[in-house]
């Protein structure tokens, strides 16, 4: 599954998914988006328990590639985006926990892998920004999953300054869920990994599709989705199994 561009390595039970693009800040051109979709697609097809998503050289993502924007008309611009939007809902339906391994900036569409990964680590090193606001291109499509980190003012302070907030303001905003020395990044990726990963792969997996399922809707409407969704998969042998061990006072064995 590797290319050039998109490094493939095994850890253990899981897939790590590596940027490597480091002369062009791992820019998110058009083919680099490409190769990340299909990769994530393919990996998420294996019995990796999660994928760790990092990137190679001194910035982690600085966001779209230029060099694609540069002479694009109407239809080539919507071509990118609609990539980017793609790669982004491709990394919410894999089955796997996606956790995005942050060591350096992370800009504009770079901020929104991030803030699209299930879970994020950064090292204090890294740094975050929708640069758009203050320069000619709004980050109009970054800001959709990043407004919905950190809510609505913490959001259009960073749409409208372009900023770059630090990894501790990450933190404290929602847009991470750890900041760590930059020598122990890895060992808290792997931690975090580790325990979001416990338990039933399947049962992870469907809750993971209906979290962001609900998370789309009204209170009201989120809670008529995750009722019927909860008690249809109370009859599944995984349920079934946890609820038994539970009563048992036994240690679960998960299906096949």
């Amino acid at each position: 599954m590797s290319s050039d561009e998109v490094l493939v390595e095994t850890d253990g039970p899981f897939a790590v998914i590596t940027m490597n693009r480091p002369e062009r800040r791992n820019a998110l051109s058009l083919s680099h988006m490409r190769t990340l979709t299909a990769t994530f697609r393919q990996v998420g097809e294996t019995d990796a328990a999660g994928i760790v998503l990092a990137g190679n050289g001194p910035v982690f993502s600085a966001g779209h590639d230029f060099a694609d924007l540069a002479d694009a008309d109407l239809a080539a611009a919507r071509e990118l985006l609609l990539a980017c939007r793609e790669l982004m809902e491709t990394i919410q339906s894999v089955p796997q926990v996606v956790i995005a391994r942050v060591h350096g900036l992370a800009t504009a569409a770079g901020c929104q892998l991030v803030a699209t990964c299930d879970l994020a680590v950064a090292a204090w090193s890294a740094g975050f920004a929708a640069p758009g606001g203050k320069g000619g291109w709004f980050c109009h499509t970054p800001m959709v999953p990043i407004a919905r980190n950190v809510g609505r003012k913490r959001a259009m302070e960073m749409a409208l300054t372009g900023d770059v907030i630090d990894a501790g303001t990450a933190l404290e905003w929602g847009l991470i869920n750890r900041a760590v020395p930059p020598e122990e990044l890895e060992k808290a990726t792997r931690e975090l990994l580790e325990r979001a990963t416990r338990g039933s792969r399947r049962s992870k997996a469907l809750g993971k599709q209906a979290m962001y399922a609900q998370l789309g809707h009204p209170e009201a409407d989120a809670y008529t989705y995750a009722v019927e969704v909860m008690a249809a998969t109370s009859q599944t042998p995984e349920a079934q199994e946890g609820i038994r061990a539970f009563l048992e006072k036994r240690a679960p064995q998960w299906p096949a």
